[in-house]
């Protein structure tokens, strides 16, 4: 069953106006819903240095490929 709207869009458009709704944006995937999110949204200053005190700035080591572990005990 199909929901029909009984206002056309130029009346949604100026009810959403109206009541200080933002327009709708249309995402092609999920990342860019988040990264549009992501630059909407402010991280309070406490949160961010709890975030950087807890990952530090070191890189997690490379990983050593499975073909390098799998002949590494084998001399």
């Amino acid at each position: 069953m199909k929901h029909q709207s009984k206002f056309s869009p130029e009346q949604q458009h100026a009810a959403a106006h109206q009541t200080g709704q933002q327009p709708t944006h249309e995402f092609a995937s999920a990342e860019e819903l988040l990264r549009f999110d992501a630059a909407q949204t402010t991280v309070p200053p406490e949160i961010a240095e709890r975030l950087k005190r807890t990952t530090g700035n070191a890189a997690p080591p490379p990983r050593t490929g499975w073909l390098k572990r799998f002949f590494r005990g084998t001399n």
